[in-house]
């Protein structure tokens, strides 16, 4: 399993997907342990409007573990059989382990708290 979580610099979960610094990706055993922790660099574009769902899923990604996400965003990534995981705060290394623990809970979208430049609207891309 392969789990991406947005991340800022200062390795906290970033409380909006497609603007994010970077992506942080978890290589998971079959038994739930972390083998390896990747970086791949964001498209700083909206999440809804980038390549970034086909990118993380040519990457293997299928769990996305976000902050603020909005509807289209989520559309995107479940179109590359990427199941996404919203609302989620913190380091994002505990992150992921609390995740694989069971504690981690799907908050829904909630892009309308993040402003968006020129009227974009995410769910409806």
């Amino acid at each position: 399993m392969k789990i991406a979580v947005p991340t800022k610099k200062d390795h906290q979960i970033d409380n909006h997907f497609g603007h994010c610094e970077f992506y942080t990706i978890f290589s998971v055993s079959d038994s739930n342990e972390i083998l390896t922790e990747t970086i791949l660099e964001s498209p700083q574009d909206c999440g809804c409007k980038s390549n970034i769902a086909y990118d993380l899923s040519e990457l293997g990604v299928n769990i996305m573990l976000a902050g603020g996400i909005g509807d289209g965003a989520i559309n995107k990534l479940a179109s590359q059989d990427i199941q996404v995981v919203s609302n989620c705060k913190g380091d994002v290394q505990q992150l992921v382990e609390n995740y694989l623990a069971g504690k981690i809970q799907d908050g829904g979208s909630n892009c309308a708290s993040h402003g968006h430049d020129e009227g974009h609207i995410c769910s409806t891309n």
